[in-house]
């Protein structure tokens, strides 16, 4: 199977998708199309917004900066997902009222112990995001990963082809790009977590629903554009 590239704007950087907490990156919520599609040995990258907010009313451009890149080590339906995080992940099962704010921002929002619907934990999404977030069936895992947070890095103009413009996400298969792309960030430290979020400031204010209404809000709004755009 040919390996690929996904690419797309992330736009909001809370910590939690991607999540690369405790040695282990995952996209378990947002991004449906991709979770959908993409598999092991594949990449997902987030680049940077033009509007970044830092705090409540500043914002920076870092539309040509590198977030996060992972490689997909391990793929899990969300159902195997949670039983996974129970038995050997429980700090990705999020806490809402925490100090820590990395457990805040734990991505195992769908508890399917018992039957019928699952139920959604207290979590950075509510009932907005149910469709979108298990619509997208999968979690993907990667213990190959590097996260830069609001540390973005800029990417290569000779891989700036890899940056998709406007909503939805890119699909990038060629061989030359993919190769330029993996010895380029292989100059980094290998999974690890260089900075924090973008948007830690909001979740240090304090935690309250009005908190969850807005980030589910802007997940929402992102994810309603599934398009594709293929680099071939």
């Amino acid at each position: 199977m040919t390996q690929k590239i996904y690419s797309y704007i992330l736009r909001h950087d809370s910590g939690a998708a991607p999540n690369p907490f405790w040695d282990i990156c995952t996209l378990t919520i947002c991004k449906p199309a991709i979770r959908r599609t993409a598999e092991i040995g594949d990449w997902i990258i987030g680049t940077g917004s033009k509007k970044t907010r830092v705090t409540k009313n500043d914002t920076i451009d870092i539309s040509d900066g590198l977030v996060y890149a992972m490689k997909v080590t391990d793929k899990k339906n969300l159902k195997d997902y949670n039983e996974f995080c129970n038995e050997k992940l429980q700090n990705k099962i999020p806490v809402w009222r925490t100090a820590d704010w990395r457990l805040r921002m734990g991505d195992c929002v769908y508890d399917y112990s018992n039957d019928g619907e699952p139920i959604l934990r207290k979590s950075v999404h509510d009932e907005t995001n149910r469709a979108t977030d298990t619509g997208g069936i999968y979690t993907l895992l990667s213990t190959h990963f590097y996260y830069f947070g609001l540390a973005a890095v800029q990417i290569p103009n000779e891989l700036k082809k890899l940056i998709k413009h406007g909503p939805g996400h890119k699909i990038i298969q060629q061989d030359e790009l993919i190769n330029k792309f993996e010895s380029w960030i292989g100059q980094f430290q290998l999974r690890t977590v260089f900075a924090d979020p973008q948007l830690r400031w909001l979740f240090d204010k304090g935690v309250s629903d009005d908190t969850i209404s807005e980030t589910s809000k802007q997940d929402y709004d992102d994810d309603k554009d599934e398009s594709c755009e293929t680099v071939c």
